[in-house]
């Protein structure tokens, strides 16, 4: 489902690049972080924000992991 909603924010594959680069160094940016990442793609902080919960729950789900962050449920 959170990749499904990723695909439908339709990001260019720049913006796609920038945002997966800056996943594989923190998977859980900061406030500073997210704004110049969200700049640098022409997005707003809340979408960005939005595709690292989604590429995170994805990522979680790749590893074996509950869904949600801090979750014993899945």
């Amino acid at each position: 489902m959170a990749s499904q909603a990723i695909e439908l924010m339709q990001l260019s594959e720049e913006q796609v690049k920038v945002l997966e680069e800056c996943f594989k160094g923190c998977r859980y940016p900061d406030g500073t972080t997210l704004m110049l990442v969200a700049a640098e793609c022409g997005l707003s902080e809340e979408d960005t924000l939005v595709w690292f919960k989604q590429r995170n729950a994805k990522w979680r789900r790749a590893e074996g992991l509950p869904a949600e962050h801090g979750s014993v449920l899945d």
